[in-house]
């Protein structure tokens, strides 16, 4: 009789060794897999901010170009006024021939308004829906496209934050399975296997609802 329940103990600690060792195994694997996902994430999440950074810079350029350009036109449009008003025709075709070739379909469109005799008209050519300068809608573009790479690379920096937490539970698997191994107790083993189970189980799930990284 003490030699079956003897026997039935080897085989449920046998069982408890091989549960212990799966889970060790499992969760080491899983740990270093998580550890992996992390990096990459937050490789992307830099490569993410570099690029949000770049386009930021290129929107400045843009702008300041933008700028400047508005500037000519600003200033060459009151030197035709000015040349119009003195009735100066020779100075006023000077400076109209040289505006700009985005500016002229503006003040072509201002034109054929009547400003110098229509008080409904435009004040300037510059609230006509004609007047647009690219590099400010190219400074726009850019804008945007910064605004979604930081949310891509802010993204980035949860889902490493997530594998990271994930690298946490895994290792505490590992560490109830193996204490689980230290003891003789079974009612012990068991409870530590248990939570080191629930643990690891409860992860792969939670793991799996994640964005997998591979290259960055």
């Amino acid at each position: 009789m003490l030699t079956a329940v003897s026997d039935e103990q080897s085989r449920t600690d046998h069982w408890l060794d091989w549960v212990a060792t799966a889970l060790l195994a499992l969760a080491t694997v899983a740990t270093a897999w998580s550890a992996y996902q992390s990096r990459q994430w937050t490789g992307e999440q830099a490569q993410g901010y570099s690029r949000a950074t770049a386009k930021r810079i290129a929107v400045n350029r843009e702008s300041a170009v933008a700028n400047r350009q508005l500037q000519i036109d600003v200033a060459t449009f009151i030197q035709w006024v000015d040349a119009t008003a003195r009735r100066d025709a020779e100075l006023a075709d000077f400076y109209r021939a040289r505006f700009r070739e985005e500016f002229k379909p503006a003040f072509a469109a201002w034109l054929a308004t009547k400003p110098l005799t229509s008080p409904n008209a435009p004040r300037t050519p510059f609230a006509m829906p004609a007047y647009r300068l690219a590099t400010s809608e190219e400074a726009d573009r850019l804008d945007l496209a910064a605004a979604a790479d930081s949310e891509t690379a802010k993204a980035a920096n949860e889902r490493a934050n997530n594998y990271m937490l994930a690298v946490v539970l895994f290792a505490s698997s590992v560490f109830f399975a193996g204490m689980s191994a230290k003891l003789r107790t079974r009612n012990a083993r068991i409870t530590l296997l248990a939570i080191g189970g629930v643990l690891f189980l409860g992860t792969v799930v939670w793991l799996a609802t994640l964005p997998v990284q591979l290259t960055t």
